[in-house]
């Protein structure tokens, strides 16, 4: 999930002109291979229409080297201590699950003294995980939601991951370059879970019975 990025006040004030509008647009060129696979790199980020609340919201387009099926177990890993392995995240937290519903809390290495409460709603059927920040006041945001879909191409899986949010400075945040901003947060995140699939992938792949 997406935790603000804070900035210093005077950074604030030396890259305000840079800001991008909220017009959709797209970073990187997608090319899949013929089986599905695509390079690390070939990601590609949209910057979306924010919702009717405000903020700023994107979608975020990537592949894996691995079925649906094996990502799936992968994405729905809540008890794992995989999560800390990403530089972003300092811990992260089960809490618990009812149904098809799951509650952690996550710390995150820019803002380490704040836990995020995150509920995910899990459809395994159609593969699809919604997102929801229980407790953004408490994490200095007004709201923070999305949904994460994989689908089969080839005999790798695409992963679209949609986000709307609002926090002070998110507008900035999402336009900034570099490595502070969201293009950068995004791309590594997407190179994270490309890496460690891999790097795990006989964790994830179904048990077959066999």
């Amino acid at each position: 999930m997406l935790s603000s990025l804070r900035l210093w006040p005077p950074v604030w004030l030396v890259l305000m002109p840079i800001l991008l509008t909220s017009a959709p647009s797209a970073a990187g060129n997608v090319q899949v291979d013929g089986d599905g696979s695509a390079a690390i790199e070939k990601t590609t980020i949209y910057r979306l229409k924010p919702s009717e609340k405000g903020g700023s919201a994107f979608k975020l387009v990537y592949f894996v080297r691995v079925p649906v099926e094996t990502f799936w177990k992968f994405k729905t890993d809540f008890q794992s201590d995989l999560l800390l392995t990403n530089k972003y995240i300092a811990s992260n937290r089960f809490v618990y699950s009812a149904n098809n519903m799951v509650v952690t809390e996550t710390r995150y290495t820019n803002t380490p003294d704040i836990v995020f409460r995150w509920q995910t709603t899990v459809y395994p059927s159609i593969h699809r995980l919604n997102y929801v920040l229980l407790n953004p006041e408490d994490c200095g945001q007004r709201f923070n939601y999305g949904f994460i879909k994989i689908e089969a191409v080839g005999s790798g899986t695409r992963v679209t991951h949609s986000s709307y949010f609002d926090f002070f400075g998110a507008s900035l945040w999402a336009g900034l370059p570099g490595p502070i901003g969201m293009e950068a947060f995004l791309r590594y995140t997407a190179r994270w879970e490309q890496e460690t699939i891999m790097r795990l992938l006989p964790r994830y792949q179904p048990d077959t019975g066999k």
